[in-house]
């Protein structure tokens, strides 16, 4: 793929890549993008012991995945008004490697939070943390807080800022996506992952804590600086807190429509890639979840 990168979206038949289909589709009418489907057809090396089953198998699995497909185009075209670019590719490979790929022309990739077939365990699993750790653009994974798990499509764009340059590449594009979909920004900076305690001292009239708090505004103010010029339609609302960095995100999630992360940072963010705060976020946050890396 040349020229403008699109936003690359798979699928395996759920009900969770059909959510993601939506997003991204919405995502693609938003910024003017071309959306790329793309599903992995992928036979067990086992099967190769016998090659007329192997063979078998596999037009069969090719057959499913032009289907599922056709049926991803079609579903994107109805989820929005507007016409869309629209590609749709199947591969025999992993599905990992497949998408890392795939990913070095895309604008961002998008995947749903949970599945079946070829992308089985795509949240907890190693394919998620694979394209997150060594992908070329943002990371999707769709979520949703109705019970039939469509994601929302409404409320702010909620983004994990720290001093980190990971955190600012994911301040770069949550003002992008803030600004595509007519969205108020929420940028949070929690400075400790560690909860207050105030029989311990730790309560905003403890000195320690005024200092620390101050200098946070002042990393939250800098990382701001600059944007609201470029995105003066953006409404940003400002947020410093002491508290565990999953639970603010998580308070927010239950109204936001993305949150935007990076994928690592320092302080309250250290280790969101793989540690227990994006773990949780990409559980049970109540909207998509972005994760951003910095620019090699």
């Amino acid at each position: 793929m040349t020229g403008i990168k699109p936003i690359v979206v798979g699928v395996d038949g759920s009900e969770s890549a059909s959510a993601a289909v939506a997003w991204a589709a919405r995502a693609a009418a938003a910024l003017s993008l071309p959306l790329h489907i793309v599903t992995v057809v992928h036979i067990p090396a086992f099967y190769y012991t016998e090659p007329y089953l192997a063979e078998s198998f596999k037009e069969e699995l090719e057959d499913t995945a032009k289907a599922r497909l056709g049926s991803a185009r079609v579903h994107a075209k109805q989820t929005v008004d507007e016409p869309l670019d629209i590609t749709t590719e199947q591969f025999e490979a992993k599905v990992s490697q497949t998408l890392i790929e795939l990913s070095a022309n895309a604008h961002m990739v998008v995947l749903g939070s949970r599945g079946h077939g070829e992308f089985t365990g795509l949240l907890i699993g190693s394919t998620t943390s694979a394209v997150a750790a060594h992908g070329h653009c943002p990371l999707v994974v769709v979520r949703g807080r109705t019970m039939d798990g469509q994601p929302p499509t409404e409320g702010p764009i909620v983004v994990g800022v720290d001093g980190s340059e990971s955190s600012r590449a994911a301040l770069e594009v949550a003002f992008e996506q803030a600004a595509a979909r007519g969205a108020s920004l929420v940028a949070v900076n929690v400075w400790s992952d560690v909860s207050v305690q105030p029989s311990l001292g730790a309560s905003p009239d403890d000195p320690l804590w005024s200092s620390i708090q101050t200098g946070e505004e002042v990393v939250l103010s800098e990382r701001l600086a600059g944007y609201q010029e470029r995105y003066p339609d953006v409404t940003v609302e400002r947020v410093v807190a002491r508290d565990r960095p999953v639970r603010v995100l998580s308070e927010f999630a239950e109204k936001a429509q993305l949150i935007v992360v990076g994928s690592r940072g320092r302080g309250g963010f250290t280790g969101m890639l793989l540690g227990s705060t994006s773990n949780a976020l990409l559980h049970t946050a109540d909207c998509p979840v972005m994760i951003v890396r910095p620019e090699s």
